[in-house]
């Protein structure tokens, strides 16, 4: 698709952030994505919760302030309770109200399969936009939620997650990132930030380097892990989106002998309402993962370098 070109446009989809920036002033820019997808629980109104959650985190990933939303909805009208859609929606709002975000309208659709999400605005100054790209050689990376909701999902489908790996799923999901990028943004000098969702903890991490001068090394022992995982990754229960997520990013990442292969595949694992990803120079990193968890973020974790070796590169070891 042709690139649309306006002066006022900070940024569009040319670099694959996690929402669009658009200049009204000096001093006042709007933030705006969208996202809805089908449900990732059996449960409609912890599923509502979900999807607003991964909406309305696009906007923290930028450093902005989520405004407003509008839901968007996708519903088999004729054979599925309107009392489903009613709960999903209820969900959607609970969070919606968490963010201090006002729900203004929306959009229905008649459809085969139930979806749900929401469109997102919010505000942010143009100078204090966080790009994905733009971290700087000795930085520190820090993972601010564990990685697995994706693998959790597909063995529920499955019927063999066990009960504690679905509490801590749904809770990792249901979080919005909220408070992280408060304190994130209260540490400065960040030098770039994106959440972790659909492309996977690695995938994510490609484009931040992708076609730059740095490069990344990840400690793959440092990673937050949802608990459980290791034994479905070996049994097999891996969802299809990691699949093409590591296909597609492969020649991006080197995979160190010392990096074991069922942590080489989370790595991949499409995730829902993930964590924010972002670099900050190394001397604030350890006394902003110490803030995070005192506030309750326990998962907060500094996961790697930034360097100036094998530009556009990940190596996981």
């Amino acid at each position: 698709m042709p690139l649309i070109s306006d002066p006022n446009l900070v940024t569009g989809y040319e670099h694959a952030e996690d929402a669009g920036v658009y200049k009204l002033s000096d001093d006042l820019a709007l933030v705006q994505t969208v996202d809805f997808f089908t449900p990732t629980v059996d449960d409609p109104f912890t599923f509502g919760r979900i999807a607003a959650v991964n909406a309305l985190n696009d906007i923290y990933a930028m450093g902005g302030r989520p405004l407003t939303a509008m839901n968007i909805v996708c519903f088999p009208i004729k054979t599925m309770d309107k009392a489903v859609l009613r709960d999903v929606l209820r969900g959607g709002l609970d969070k919606m109200r968490e963010a201090g975000v006002l729900l203004v309208g929306g959009h229905s659709v008649e459809d085969t399969e139930i979806k749900y999400g929401l469109s997102v605005t919010g505000t942010i100054h143009p100078d204090r936009v966080l790009f994905n790209r733009g971290a700087r050689p000795g930085d520190k990376l820090i993972l601010t939620k564990p990685l697995g909701t994706g693998i959790a999902a597909t063995a529920l489908k499955a019927g063999v997650a066990a009960p504690a790996l679905v509490e801590q799923a749904t809770a990792c999901m249901t979080t919005l990132n909220k408070q992280a990028a408060e304190l994130m943004i209260s540490a400065g000098d960040i030098h770039s930030c994106t959440d972790i969702t659909g492309f996977g903890f690695l995938g994510h991490a490609c484009e931040t380097v992708e076609g730059s001068d740095v490069g990344l090394r990840i400690a793959a022992a440092r990673i937050p892990i949802l608990e459980g995982i290791r034994e479905l990754v070996e049994t097999g229960y891996l969802p299809g989106g990691l699949y093409r997520n590591r296909n597609y990013r492969l020649g991006q990442v080197e995979k160190a002998p010392s990096c074991p292969d069922w942590i080489f595949d989370v790595c991949f694992d499409p995730q829902t309402a993930g964590g924010l990803l972002f670099s900050l120079p190394a001397d604030k990193a350890e006394p902003l993962v110490k803030a995070m968890r005192d506030a309750g973020i326990g998962d907060a974790a500094i996961v790697g370098d930034v360097t100036d070796t094998r530009p556009g590169k990940i190596l996981l070891a």
